[in-house]
């Protein structure tokens, strides 16, 4: 069973720094694209940072210069540095993940992992 498990959201003021990781863990053959994702309430999920196997990355608009996303492929894990946060940041954080499975390329998500930046 394939399993994507984040860690690392919590509550910070605003100006502060959070680091979210995202491990897969199960019968993974390999895995392409990963990022991250946030939805806050009563808004659509959006893409905040995407990186692929062979280390190209986006950025949404209002996070490029403020949070890096990074991978240790030999750990199956993604990470999200978040600094200067901003109230506006709050949302849940969801990790995707394009898999390499006994059954193909399948695409997973975490649970989520709220983040909240206090003014």
């Amino acid at each position: 069973q394939v399993q994507l498990a984040e860690s690392g959201g919590g509550l910070v003021q605003a100006g502060g720094s959070l680091r979210l990781s995202c491990a897969a863990s199960g019968s993974i053959f390999s895995i392409d694209a990963m990022g991250w994702y946030r939805q806050a309430p009563g808004a659509q999920r959006e893409l905040v940072a995407a990186s692929t196997r062979g280390g190209s990355t986006n950025y949404a608009d209002s996070v490029k210069g403020r949070f890096t996303i990074s991978r240790d492929n030999a750990k199956n894990t993604v990470y999200l540095q978040m600094n200067s946060l901003k109230p506006e940041d709050t949302a849940v954080y969801y990790c995707n993940a394009d898999l390499y499975t006994a059954r193909g390329l399948e695409n997973y998500w975490g649970q989520g992992t709220q983040v909240t930046v206090s003014s």
